[in-house]
Parts: structure tokens; sequence; C-alpha cells
């Protein structure tokens, strides 16, 4: 009898882990659900601040920047039709290999050049992409203006506002 119950609870004990591990395998990120940290500040916002503001600063004058403000990038990135699951991907997809071709801003790459590649860990990648999608981003005083001029006149698509580096293009 005490066989049977040993065996009995090997058994439920191997079954629990099993269904344990083969869920931890087969769960993909949801991107509804990225946790808030303790005190109740999102972890991509920090993420952002510490690594994307190094070029993307929003308060950066619009002379000196080294990149376009985060909300330029959100702008481009997120049409009212773009889910959370795109957004993302396509900001992880530019992020893990920043070329011309798969670029949303081809202003940008015209005033600033290509995005150099960055080590970022996916997870962060995601958590910045998650909070950028979600939240609204510190905007330059300068960017609405500027947007909205830049849609006047074909703003991303291939139309730039922007003087380019090169003042003999």
């Amino acid at each position: 009898m005490k066989s049977t119950v040993k065996i009995l609870v090997i058994s439920i004990i191997t079954l629990i882990l099993a269904t344990l591990f083969f869920s931890f395998i087969i769960l993909k990120p949801n991107y509804e659900n990225i946790a808030l940290i303790e005190n109740n500040e999102h972890p991509g916002k920090k993420l952002m601040e510490t690594n994307c503001y190094v070029c993307h600063n929003p308060v950066t004058s619009h002379d000196n920047r080294l990149a376009p403000p985060m909300i330029a990038v959100k702008k481009h990135y997120k049409k009212e039709n773009t889910t959370k699951k795109e957004f993302i991907d396509n900001f992880k997809k530019w992020v893990k290999a920043p070329s011309e071709e798969i670029s949303k801003m081809p202003g940008a790459i015209r005033n600033f050049g290509i995005m150099p590649y960055a080590p970022y860990v996916e997870k962060d990648i995601e958590q910045i992409a998650d909070y950028i999608y979600d939240n609204d981003i510190e905007q330059p005083e300068w960017f609405e203006e500027h947007y909205q001029k830049g849609k006047k006149n074909g703003m991303g698509k291939g139309k730039g506002m922007g003087k380019a580096k090169n003042k003999n293009e």
C-alpha cells in the first residue's frame, strides 16, 4: 500500500513538473501585460531614458540632435491601425538590425544616417516598445509645429522636411 501511494505521489509530482516545464517552453511574450516595477513605473520608461535618450533626448535642441526624438519614432511607427504586436515587432526588427530598407523614417535617415547597431537584450527592447506604444512620450517644444508642418508637405512619405547633414545635397 505504501509503495502504491509513493508511486502515485511521484507520478503526480512528475506530471506537475512536466506541465510547468512545457508551459514555460511555449510561453510567448504577452505584450498587453508587461509588469510594472515596484514604484508603479513601467520598466520600459527607465530603459528608454537610460538607453534611447542618449541620442533621442527630447530636450536636445532641434539643431543639435543626434537622432529624432522618441516621439517622432512613435508617430512614424504607430499609425491608427497599428496593433501593439506589430509596433513591438517592427521596433525590435529596427533596433536589432537598423537598415534603410526597413526604416519607416526616410527623412531621419537622410538627416542623421542609419542608427548604429546597439546590442540590447530583446526583453529590454520589448519593454521599451511596450512603454512607447501605451504612453505619452515627452516631446521637444518645437516638435508639434515641426510635425504638423511636415505632414502638410508629405513628411514620412520620402519627401522629408529636415535639413540634410550634407549642405551640398
